[in-house]
């Protein structure tokens, strides 16, 4: 390594010279995302839904074939699940005593993300349904859909918020057009 070399990673290790401008873009945007006092809400796994292939007849290939389907199964977007959980568009998180179902689909190009909060959250709150350029506000029905149509694909997030109440944020969900 040669001593000019060694010199600028020290300086930069101290904090000598500027970061870069596109990395302090990048880390105000991405501080601009949190939830300041949210409450993160983790993933639940959702059951799959009885159905003509949750009861397979043994001995035929066909059901071989079903059988293998179940034990990794390939979504329309193409993210793999666990087995015995729903379908990656469709998905559950909980905290607070509150649980949110989230589903996303891509129609013309665009996602749309529906929903509900359960138990009702009031007719007082709203979801925020957040990408990292936009975010749309709708108010639940009574009890507690939500739906929000137009958003490009990528990155969503869904905020909860009760009046007294800290807001209950789902983490990122990616997803492919």
């Amino acid at each position: 390594m040669r001593e000019e070399y060694l010199l600028a990673a020290l300086r930069m290790g101290a904090g000598a010279d500027p970061v870069p401008e596109g990395v302090s873009a990048a880390a105000r945007a991405v501080f601009g995302l949190r939830v300041p006092g949210g409450v993160p809400a983790g993933p639940v796994d959702l059951p799959v839904p009885p159905g003509a292939r949750s009861a397979a007849d043994a001995g035929t290939a066909q059901d071989e074939h079903a059988q293998a389907e179940r034990a990794q199964p390939e979504t329309a977007q193409g993210e793999t699940t666990r087995p015995g959980t729903a379908q990656a568009g469709a998905r559950r998180f909980s905290a607070d005593g509150l649980v949110i179902d989230v589903e996303t689909t891509v129609t013309g190009g665009r996602m749309e993300v529906a929903g509900q909060v359960s138990p009702a959250p009031g007719p007082d709150a709203t979801v925020e349904v957040r990408t990292p350029h936009i975010a749309k506000v709708r108010t639940p029905s009574g009890s507690g859909h939500f739906a929000v149509a137009g958003l490009p694909p990528g990155w969503v997030s869904v905020v909860c918020h009760r009046p007294g109440h800290p807001p209950v944020f789902t983490r990122w969900i990616h997803v492919h057009p």
